[in-house]
């Protein structure tokens, strides 16, 4: 089985994906500071993490693992 190659962006692409990237960070970083909860999705599960989020959410998919699961 052959590995998947990365293809090229051109530079425009790759400015708009640096641009997506930086501002969810800034995003999940804020809302680190804050003391607020994030959900991220795992296959077809949401899950959350943070210390207020609802507890239906707190249960991590089964096949998440903790390398995953980052919050900032």
């Amino acid at each position: 089985m052959s590995e998947p190659s990365n293809p090229t962006l051109s530079p425009d692409t790759q400015a708009m994906l640096d641009c997506l990237q930086l501002a969810v960070n800034k995003t999940l970083e804020r809302k680190r500071r804050l003391g607020q909860y994030v959900v991220q999705w795992e296959g077809k599960e949401p899950f959350a993490i943070g210390d207020d989020a609802p507890e239906h959410l707190k249960q991590a998919p089964s096949n998440a693992t903790p390398s995953s699961r980052t919050d900032g």
